[in-house]
């Protein structure tokens, strides 16, 4: 079904004003939408069957050849779309890096497979109540880079849709299955996984580069700060560390995250 697009000039239209509320937490909840800003990001939406609720983009934009592409194929699938003046455009994007672009999407929660399931090759990253939207965007987009099976986020974490984590991940969102699970249900869940249960903590004596990890592998990785809570620390089967030289005692959650993911997901990968 092919629409024609909507012109917009006024930053009190109703459309401007729900868009700009998926700032919000609260309304990317009750909603389930959620804001992804610029071409790439876009198209990487596209490849992977994601199709917008609603497509905004600039008159002067929609000139260049990749972004006629994205107006006309949104125009096909029926999508809302919002052909918009500067000034609601710059009222809609982020502050610090406007885009001529954006798309509104339906978050996708994915279902953990049951443990005893699980591939025998694949890797699973859990963190347990990440707080930085920028480290879990950073860590999405490795976890597609390794090609790990999903996220499973345990606990209070910070919201993977939030404009800076959707942001960071550089399109990873739409590719890399996200899960929501409390401390009390991942638990039950990973009673029968049958590989690896792996957790970093300073505590542990084993260096992560000389471990034989069985598969399939869980990492599982602690909030920023506190690190991993007792009840999940009891849980893995191997706890690990990374070396340090330095005064230091811990690294980045996206740098620790990054570091033991390509260790694990090494011999899988290749040039």
């Amino acid at each position: 079904m092919t629409t024609a697009p909507k012109l917009i000039t006024s930053l009190q239209n109703d459309r401007v004003k729900a868009i700009r509320a998926l700032d919000m937490r609260k309304e990317r909840k009750e909603t389930g939408l959620f804001v992804a800003e610029g071409t790439s990001l876009l198209i990487t939406a596209r490849d992977n069957g994601f199709v917008p609720e609603t497509l905004v983009y600039r008159a002067e934009s929609a000139m260049s050849g990749v972004a006629q592409g994205l107006v006309a194929w949104a125009l096909k699938e029926g999508v809302e779309c919002l052909e918009v003046s500067e000034a609601v455009l710059g009222k809609l994007s982020s502050k610090d890096n406007p885009q001529s672009m954006l798309g509104v999407f339906k978050q996708r929660r994915a279902t953990p497979p049951a443990a005893a399931r699980v591939g025998r090759h694949e890797v699973w990253l859990a963190l347990e109540e990440v707080r930085d939207p920028g480290n879990l965007g950073t860590i999405i987009r490795t976890v597609d880079a390794v090609g790990a099976a999903g996220i499973v986020l345990i606990g209070a974490s910070c919201d993977p849709y939030s404009h800076e984590c959707v942001r960071a991940t550089m399109g990873s969102v739409f590719s890399v299955p996200l899960m929501r699970m409390q401390r009390e249900a991942f638990l039950e869940w990973i009673e029968t996984w049958s590989g690896d249960i792996v957790g970093t903590h300073l505590s542990a004596a084993e260096d992560f580069r000389k471990v034989d990890y069985r598969v399939p592998t869980l990492l599982v990785m602690g909030s920023e700060g506190p690190g991993l809570s007792d009840a999940l620390t009891a849980a893995c089967t191997r706890l690990v560390k990374i070396p340090m030289a330095g005064k230091l005692d811990s690294l980045n959650l996206s740098v620790a995250t990054a570091l033991v993911l390509y260790q694990i997901r090494g011999p899988q990968l290749s040039l």
